[in-house]
């Protein structure tokens, strides 16, 4: 069997602020000290678990988060290019609130269905999938047997636990993921499915903050 724990980044100033601000590839903010709270402790949970390999996203919030958990089992981060955050284009840094008034059609056709309708002047989770599913899928075939962790990002996690959970690319909003949570999945006979979805249990003495 092999074992994937699918982490989602720290946070970020821009995931804080209320309404949070969209933030794809075009910003590269690091971590925000709750953020990196939220590393520390995913790291003391995944302590006593024997981890081979670990991966992340080209972007810093991710490499950040991955190079906190790896210290406790002394490993590499290697990074994955095809797992950088979906491109959000001209909605970068803005709110929902912002975006629905000041590019209203085009939210809606987003809204609609975002595996065909992107985001504008950048990707649509479609396009997301075909890179990083493929990437995903290929590391879990690539290690037979081992236990790996990989730390990326909101969307494309989504798409890819979408694909598993066998949810239409066009549902797959209905995946929610918080800042480190722990997503598993498990590969056996050639076949992954999802064992556990965002985790979060380990970040409740951060509720209050």
């Amino acid at each position: 069997m092999t074992t994937l724990y699918l982490l989602r980044h720290g946070a970020t100033q821009a995931n804080l602020e209320r309404p949070y601000r969209l933030q794809g590839r075009r910003t590269n903010p690091a971590l925000a000290p709750l953020g990196i709270r939220q590393a520390e402790l995913t790291r003391a949970l995944l302590a006593g678990i024997a981890i081979d390999r670990v991966y992340s996203s080209p972007l810093l919030r991710a490499r950040q988060t991955a190079r906190i958990l790896a210290t406790s089992h002394r490993r590499r981060v290697h990074v994955l290019n095809q797992l950088i955050e979906c491109d959000v284009g001209r909605w970068e840094g803005l709110t929902w609130e912002a975006i629905r008034s000041q590019d209203r059609r085009a939210c809606q056709q987003f809204e609609s269905n975002p595996a065909r309708h992107g985001y504008p002047g950048g990707e649509s989770f479609q396009q997301v999938a075909e890179r990083a599913n493929p990437a995903l899928d290929a590391l879990l075939a690539a290690h037979a047997g081992e236990t790996l962790l990989v730390v990326g990002h909101h969307v494309v996690h989504r798409v890819f636990l979408a694909s598993l959970l066998g949810l239409p690319l066009a549902e797959a909003k209905r995946v929610r993921l918080d800042n480190c949570g722990i997503s598993i999945v498990v590969r056996e006979d050639g076949k992954a499915r999802v064992a556990t979805l965002n985790a979060t249990f380990h970040l409740r003495e951060l509720e209050a903050v």
